[in-house]
């Protein structure tokens, strides 16, 4: 017999199953802007490294890297702060942010609240800056604004408020739209057809002389937003003269928050019509189109290449050949052989042990997958199936097809990588390709998953190999 103050053998054991949940509701969110599928709460056991009396062995983020002490939160805090390298951020506006979120006590609501209110100011004050014709302040504030947007948007399904998750993406969008267009030269944007959707993309170039350049179409992962592939690509392209193209394919960006359309795994078709387009431009050298993949991306970009071989070069960062393996074990678990099993053991076993902290990251982890799940989780509560979702995270799975891939392929690794410890040595080996596999290391300072600190030697490591692989 049990009371209200004590547990029953079976909620304990519920409590047990979800502790991969439990280390932390950031952690288990640790994904943020690059958007990776990750949904680990837990660590992965870390590489041997140095350490200091203060700091824990192993700790990947030693001393001034901690930001936050939830994992978590602090990976996201890094990815805005390392932003800062392209001016997609700035150093003292996240620090400023970190220290009020602490003060105030870290949670969704903090973390959103208080970037949301730094991407309303640095809207404000980039407006301004138009009205006055000052567009290098306008161009500058705009971007930074557009980060801080997007760091609120991660978390506000965490909220009080989570039926303000499209007004926060159309908040990131209208900043991204506003550098965009105050780029020198300015961005072309358009659309392309998929199928009978319209992606929406936007083309850097380094300039307006219509000679045929290198071109990457730098492909987000799961949750990111446009601002992280500047951050990821559009700049160091645009600086060895090449092309860039970034886009929002289905689960990402206009296409998941606005239309509610999910991944798809047939990448390829997604990428087909945007090579397509490039190819009926004279300014792109129709020899020379590379794909690159952030986070996710590096799955889906590595079906797409097994199938579509007008492109040239690869990059997978990181390698990934199944996105369902970087959830827990204890989530995975709740699969069960049939749509009926399953969504009865989630609604009756694990609906119920769910506090809100812990119902976050699965709304979230799960929104790019399902629009059910956005809607559910929109209006604050928890989706009802399962299965539906989970099963397109399995569809992903690349395994079968990266040796069909013929173009020469880079595979990033780095130390720490918390969400496919593993699979970037895996796909690298099944390749059949030209390839190269590096890892970036904490020696660099550029270790944890896309190298949330680094950036610029992230960028530099892939263009430096797209530059010699292409001969540009």
């Amino acid at each position: 017999m049990t009371n209200a103050s004590t547990p029953s053998g079976q909620d304990l054991t519920r409590r047990v199953a979800l502790r991969g949940l439990a280390a932390g509701a950031g952690a288990a969110a640790v994904t943020a802007a690059v958007g990776g599928t990750a949904f680990a709460a837990a660590p992965t056991p870390l590489s041997a490294g140095p350490s200091t009396p203060s700091e824990p062995a192993g700790n990947p983020t030693p001393g001034v890297m901690q930001l936050f002490d939830d994992p978590g939160f602090n990976f996201t805090g890094l990815l805005a702060l390392g932003a800062a390298g392209y001016g997609s951020s700035e150093v003292g506006e996240v620090l400023t942010a970190v220290n009020a979120i602490n003060a105030a006590g870290l949670s969704n609501q903090t973390y959103t609240d208080t970037f949301r209110s730094w991407g309303r100011r640095l809207a404000k004050s980039a407006a301004a800056a138009g009205a006055r014709e000052q567009t290098e302040t306008q161009r500058a504030q705009a971007i930074r604004a557009s980060q801080y947007y997007a760091q609120a948007l991660f978390y506000v399904l965490g909220t009080d408020d989570p039926g303000a998750e499209e007004n926060l993406y159309w908040a990131t969008r209208e900043q991204w739209d506003t550098f965009a267009r105050q780029w020198v030269p300015a961005a072309l944007q358009t659309t392309v057809n998929w199928g009978k959707v319209k992606m929406p993309v936007w083309l850097f170039r380094p300039d307006t002389s219509g000679r045929p350049r290198p071109t990457v179409i730098l492909t987000n992962g799961s949750d990111g937003q446009n601002v992280d592939m500047w951050t990821y690509g559009v700049p160091a392209a645009l600086a060895r003269g090449w092309n860039a193209l970034v886009y929002d394919g289905p689960g990402q960006g206009q296409m998941l928050f606005v239309n509610q359309i999910p991944f798809t795994r047939r990448w390829d078709h997604v990428v087909t019509p945007l090579v397509n387009w490039l190819t009926q431009r004279s300014d792109v050298d129709h020899r020379r189109i590379a794909l690159t993949g952030l986070s996710m991306g590096g799955d889906l970009v590595g079906q797409a290449a097994a199938f579509e071989h007008r492109i040239a070069a690869l990059a997978s960062m990181p390698g990934c050949l199944s996105p369902w393996l970087a959830f827990p074990p204890e989530v995975r678990e709740i699969l069960k052989p049939t749509k009926a099993e399953t969504n009865r053991y989630w609604n009756e076993e694990i609906v119920p042990t769910l506090t809100p902290e812990l119902a976050f990251p699965l709304k979230k982890r799960f929104e790019p997958f399902d629009p059910a799940v956005m809607r559910a989780a929109r209006q604050g509560r928890i989706f009802t199936d399962f299965w539906t979702p989970a099963q397109a995270v399995i569809a992903l799975d690349i395994t079968n097809v990266v040796p069909q891939i013929q173009c020469p392929t880079l595979v990033l690794d780095y130390d720490d990588e918390q969400f496919y410890p593993g699979q970037p040595r895996e796909m690298y080996n099944l390749l059949r390709s030209p390839k190269k596999y590096i890892k970036l290391t904490r020696a660099q300072g550029a270790q944890l998953h896309c190298s949330p600190m680094a950036p610029q030697t992230h960028c530099e490591t892939v263009f430096d190999w797209l530059d010699r692989t292409l001969h540009v």
